[in-house]
């Protein structure tokens, strides 16, 4: 009797758990499969794409690979006809140069300007004259600026130490204080002397002299609208000491004098210093692609779900150690990006037999999310759809492998911010899983508070700060994550497949159900009123 009664117990879980399930949702969901990733992936992550770098070749091919491929399935071009949204990106580089007693100084190995420390376009000063004030300190029984007004006048001062002669336990932040405190009396600028830069390495130096990549976003030019901060030479000990020797005395002298006196050396020295730094800007080509799919529902077809993944990666590493120098991102976020590709064919597979989906989706792979989310963000300040209809974003960042924590079984996948928004949404991507795909659920990285800061490092968050509901899918970091060796070969293609079929199946609940996930929480996670 109570085997029967379990025989027929299991029959009827069986029978719930079917109907469970949409049909036509399994039926469509057939084209996502592990062969059908690497079709995709052993593309994108070939050698041949070069790491896909946002604004070089192989970031160019990765886009036009997936708008080919988005126009194959009779996805729309939703951007004026065209399946691009071109990111205004610009590389910029500094031209620094500084001289002394009218002989120019060599930079990266006298001086050196940190490229982000120059706002705007750039600045350009001249001096007859230094003022030297030695550790820049003001303290109780001594004050280096006592009796000194440095108002228009270009400083110079150690960057750590005090009188005593002994190091700042933060250099840093000393050198940030003295600055600020410069700011604030309103000197013209200041020398900065820095003994590392003596034995600068060249790792160092390469990334002073490379051009940086920024986006013109709102914010960006906000920025360059703002005063421009003080401007700041970091100069070595051996241009230090040709300044000082127009004043007949050196670094050690100084130092032994103050440490031996307890008082301030500070004094005018009159020497000639002109500085000139001007950043260039070179446009880059930079594109967001996206694909759409138009909602069946005359009522509901305005709403859109949007379904991301960032195609860029972090190009060539020429230093990197052994042969390979190509950093080929299959996991981070070829994974991502083949996911949305498969989504895309079988939501486009059901929209031709007639089951497409009741609201819109927009399938978009970002660029520049390896520069600091910079696809997304423009998407965001610029959205080809209004934000308002955006119900969700799913975003898909590495789902081909796994972590250390689940060696032993890699049946898993990190959702990141599915309540952060919205109950509702958490509530919508768990039935799914357990309707359709019966993956392990690991939440430990979903809270503002998680020091990796998962939640704010992918591209869901430039949904998310708006107050569109999110879920962040993600497989965890691993030892080639940003090395070389995140390779094809060392993707769990079954896995990837199935964490892909996870998403889609909250995708199709989501593009069908009666109403939008509801927002219920504000972005610090209290309730809304």
């Amino acid at each position: 009797m109570k085997k029967h009664f379990l025989y027929a117990s299991f029959v009827l879980t069986m029978a719930c758990s079917a109907s469970a399930q949409n049909k036509d949702a399994v039926r469509f969901s057939k084209t996502i499969t592990k062969d059908n990733a690497y079709k995709h992936l052993s593309v994108l992550a070939s050698d041949a794409y070069e790491g896909r770098e946002t604004g070089t070749k192989g970031g160019w091919m990765a886009a036009d690979y997936i708008k080919n491929y988005f126009k194959s399935l009779g996805l729309k071009g939703p951007v004026n006809g065209d399946y691009f949204q071109p990111v205004d990106m610009v590389t910029t580089s500094l031209s620094q140069i500084l001289t002394v007693n009218g002989q120019p100084a060599e930079a990266l190995k006298d001086f050196y300007i940190v490229p982000q420390a120059v706002s705007g376009e750039g600045y350009a000063f001249n001096a007859n004259s230094i003022l030297f004030v030695g550790y820049g300190l003001t303290k109780e029984g001594y004050n280096d600026f006592e009796g000194i007004d440095v108002t228009g006048k270009v400083v110079m001062l150690f960057k750590s130490g005090d009188p005593s002669g002994t190091a700042a336990s933060n250099s840093r932040n000393a050198a940030t204080a003295k600055i600020k405190y410069l700011t604030e009396k309103k000197a013209a600028a200041v020398l900065v002397i820095d003994p590392t830069i003596d034995v600068m390495p060249e790792n160092l130096k390469a990334y002073l002299l490379s051009s940086q990549l920024v986006m013109k976003s709102k914010e960006e030019m906000e920025k360059r609208k703002a005063p421009a901060g003080l401007p700041t030479i970091m100069i070595g000990t051996t241009l230090a000491n040709q300044i000082l020797a127009a004043a007949k005395t050196n670094i050690a002298d100084l130092k032994k004098k103050i440490a031996e006196s307890g008082k301030p050396a500070s004094q005018e020295i009159t020497i000639p210093v002109s500085v000139n730094a001007k950043k260039q800007e070179t446009k880059v080509r930079a594109e967001n692609v996206l694909g759409f799919l138009e909602g069946a529902d005359p009522k509901l077809k305005h709403e859109i779900l949007v379904v991301t993944g960032h195609y860029d990666h972090i190009g060539i590493t020429p230093e990197a150690k052994g042969p390979d120098k190509i950093n080929n991102g299959a996991d981070d976020d070829g994974s991502g990006t083949t996911g949305v590709l498969l989504m895309a064919e079988a939501f486009s597979k059901a929209k031709k037999a007639g089951k497409g989906p009741k609201r819109s989706i927009l399938f978009m792979t970002v660029t520049g999310e390896e520069k600091g989310l910079l696809g997304s963000e423009w998407y965001s300040e610029n959205p080809v759809f209004p934000l308002e209809n955006t119900i969700t974003n799913l975003n898909i960042d590495m789902i081909g492998r796994g972590d250390k924590d689940h060696a032993s079984d890699n049946n898993f996948v990190y959702i990141i911010g599915s309540d952060m928004l919205s109950s509702e949404l958490d509530k919508i991507g768990k039935k799914a899983n357990k309707d359709y795909v019966n993956i392990n659920l690991d939440e430990r990285y979903n809270n503002r508070t998680d020091p990796n800061r998962f939640y704010y490092r992918s591209d869901h968050y430039n949904f998310a700060k708006h107050g569109i509901p999110v879920i962040f899918y993600f497989n965890g970091v691993h030892e080639d994550y940003h090395q070389p060796g995140d390779e094809v070969s060392k993707i769990d293609f079954p896995m990837l497949a199935k964490r892909a079929r996870l998403v889609y199946y909250t995708a199709w609940e989501l593009a069908n159900r009666a109403t939008r996930p509801k927002v219920d929480k504000n972005d610090d996670g209290t309730p809304k009123n």
